[in-house]
């Protein structure tokens, strides 16, 4: 399973803003990702996924940490009903 994260330099001038970002997303991904690689793992997938930030202001951790987990309950969710739809 591959993931990324990009933060825009239009609403971040500066790297250490957007790189800040970048780790804690990073960091939020990479203590909740376990469900999805089990889902995935159990179910013979494979998945990329790609967070993108588009908020304004500078989020908190805690923020990250919740939208993260929240989009990776609905990739299982979609990836679910994507698998009973094929059979």
């Amino acid at each position: 399973m591959q993931a990324g994260v990009g933060v825009s330099s239009k609403n971040f001038k500066k790297a250490t803003q957007r790189n800040r970002i970048k780790r804690l997303m990073r960091e939020a991904y990479r203590l909740q990702k376990n469900d999805l690689q089990q889902y995935l793992l159990h179910n013979n997938k494979t998945m990329s996924v790609f967070f993108l930030y588009v908020g304004k202001d500078l989020p908190d951790y805690e923020l990250l940490f919740e939208k993260i987990g929240t989009s990776i309950k609905r990739l299982i969710k979609l990836s679910n009903d994507n698998t009973q739809a094929n059979t």
